[in-house]
C-alpha cells in the first residue's frame, strides 16, 4: 500500500508539474501571437465601417471588441486546458495507481513468503523448532530469490548446528553413564569388602558422593537434551495431581530445611507428556526450597486455570532479586548475578530444564522478584 501511494503520489506531482509548464507555455503563445482570433459578427462589423466611411468612434468600439473576443478565447483556451487536462490526468492517475497496486503486489509477494516464514520460525515452540522449514521460493532468478536461497542455506545451518548440539550433549551423557556406574560398583567393592579399613570405607563415601554428584549432573543434561524437541504425544495430565505428588515427595527435604510447604491446588486438566511435567514441578519445587533463607523459610504452590492456560505458580522467601537478573536464573549452568553454580547450590539446570520442558509443551514461563526477597515462577501450560 505505501508503494502504490509513493507511485501515485509521484505520478500526481509529475503530471501537475506537466500540466502547469503546459498552462504557462500556452499563456505565453496566445499573448504573443499577432493573428488574433475575429468572430464573424466582428469582421461584418469591419466591413460595414469600411464601406460607410472613415468613422473613428466605430473604429475604436470595434478593436475594444476583438480585443475582448481575443482575451476571451485566450481565457476559454486556458480554461479549457486546465479543465480537461485535470481530468484526463485523474482518470489516467487512477489507471497508473490500479496498476501500480498490481505491480507491487506481484513484486512485493515473494517478500511477504520470506517475512512470513521468518515470523513462523521465530514463533516455533522448542529450541531450534521451526529450522526445518523453508522459503523454496520458485520464480525468475531475480535479486529475491537469490535472497530467498541465502536465508533457506543459513537455515540449513542452523537446523544442523542445533541438531548436532543436542546429539553430542546426548551422546556424551549416554556414554558418561558407563564409567561412572563402573566407578560406584568398583566404590561399593572396595568399602564392602570384610579387611576394608575405616580409612578406605570413609573414602569410598566421599568419592560415592562426587559420583552421585556427577550422575545427576548427566540426568540432567539428558533431561535438557531430551525436553528441547518440541512434544508429539500427549496424555491427559491433571496439574493438581502432579503437584500434590511432588509435594508429598518433598516435604521430607522441606522438613530437614526447616522449610513449610503450603499449596493451593485447582484442577487444571492439561495435555503433555506426565514424565516431564512432573519433571518440571520437581525442578520446581527443589528450587525454590534450596534458594531459600532456611529455618522460617515456606514455599507455596498453586495451580488454577486462568483463560485457555493451566497454571502452575510456585512463591517462596529467599535471598532479594534484582529484576534485572531474573532471565539469567534460565539459563544453564548460571545463577544470579553471573555466578556460576557452585556444588552446594546445584548445576544452575533446574530452571533451565523447566523452560525447555514448557518449551517443548508450547506453554510459557516467567519469574517476578518478590517484595522482601525470593521469586514467584509462573508457568503456564495449554489447557485440555
Amino acid at each position: 500500500m505505501r508503494l502504490t501511494a509513493l507511485y501515485g503520489g509521484l505520478f500526481f506531482l509529475a503530471g501537475a508539474v506537466l500540466l502547469g509548464l503546459t498552462y504557462v507555455l500556452m499563456q505565453q503563445r496566445l499573448e504573443s501571437s499577432t493573428a488574433g482570433v475575429v468572430k464573424s459578427d466582428a469582421l461584418g462589423q469591419l466591413q460595414h465601417v469600411l464601406s460607410g466611411g472613415f468613422d473613428p468612434t466605430a473604429l475604436a468600439n470595434l478593436a475594444i471588441q476583438l480585443q475582448q473576443e481575443q482575451d476571451s478565447f485566450r481565457n476559454a483556451t486556458l480554461n479549457s486546458l486546465l479543465t480537461q487536462g485535470s481530468i484526463a490526468l485523474g482518470v489516467v492517475g487512477v489507471v497508473a495507481i490500479g496498476l501500480g497496486w498490481l505491480m507491487a503486489d506481484r513484486v512485493l509477494r515473494p517478500l511477504q513468503q520470506i517475512t512470513d516464514t521468518a515470523g513462523r520460525i521465530a514463533r516455533a515452540d522448542g529450541a531450534g523448532g521451526g529450522l526445518h522449514e523453508r522459503i523454496a521460493l520458485t520464480g525468475p532468478r531475480d535479486e529475491i530469490t537469490k535472497l530467498a536461497d541465502t536465508f533457506d542455506q543459513m537455515l540449513e545451518r542452523l537446523d544442523r548446528s542445533f541438531d548436532g548440539q543436542r546429539r553430542f550433549v546426548a551422546n556424551t551423557s549416554h556414554e558418561l553413564r558407563t564409567p561412572l556406574a563402573i566407578n560406584r560398583a568398583l566404590i561399593e567393592l572396595a568399602m564392602t569388602r570384610p579387611d576394608a579399613p575405616p580409612s578406605t570405607v570413609a573414602l569410598g563415601e566421599s568419592l560415592l558422593a562426587i559420583n552421585a554428584r556427577h550422575e545427576r549432573l548427566i540426568d540432567g543434561l539428558l533431561m535438557l537434551a531430551d525436553s528441547e524437541n518440541l512434544v508429539t504425544e500427549h496424555s491427559d495430565v491433571d496439574l493438581s495431581d502432579v503437584v500434590d505428588h511432588v509435594v508429598a515427595a518433598s516435604r521430607a527435604a522441606a522438613d530437614e530445611a526447616g522449610i513449610s510447604l503450603r499449596t493451593a491446588l485447582v484442577a487444571a486438566p492439561t495435555a503433555g507428556d506426565p514424565v516431564l511435567i512432573e519433571r518440571l514441578v520437581q525442578n520446581l519445587v527443589d528450587n525454590a526450597i534450596r534458594h531459600n533463607i532456611g529455618a522460617g523459610g515456606w514455599v507455596e504452590i498453586a495451580t488454577r486455570t486462568v483463560g485457555g492456560s493451566c497454571v502452575v505458580e510456585v512463591t517462596n522467601t529467599g535471598p532479594v532479586v534484582a529484576p534485572y537478573e531474573v532471565e539469567t536464573i534460565f539459563q544453564p549452568f548460571r545463577r544470579l548475578a553471573g555466578e556460576r553454580a557452585s556444588p552446594e547450590r546445584g548445576f544452575g539446570l533446574g530452571l533451565s530444564i523447566v523452560a525447555a520442558i514448557v518449551r517443548g509443551h508450547a506453554g510459557h514461563v516467567a519469574a517476578v522478584p518478590r517484595q522482601g526477597g525470593g521469586l514467584r515462577v509462573t508457568t503456564g501450560l495449554p489447557g485440555r
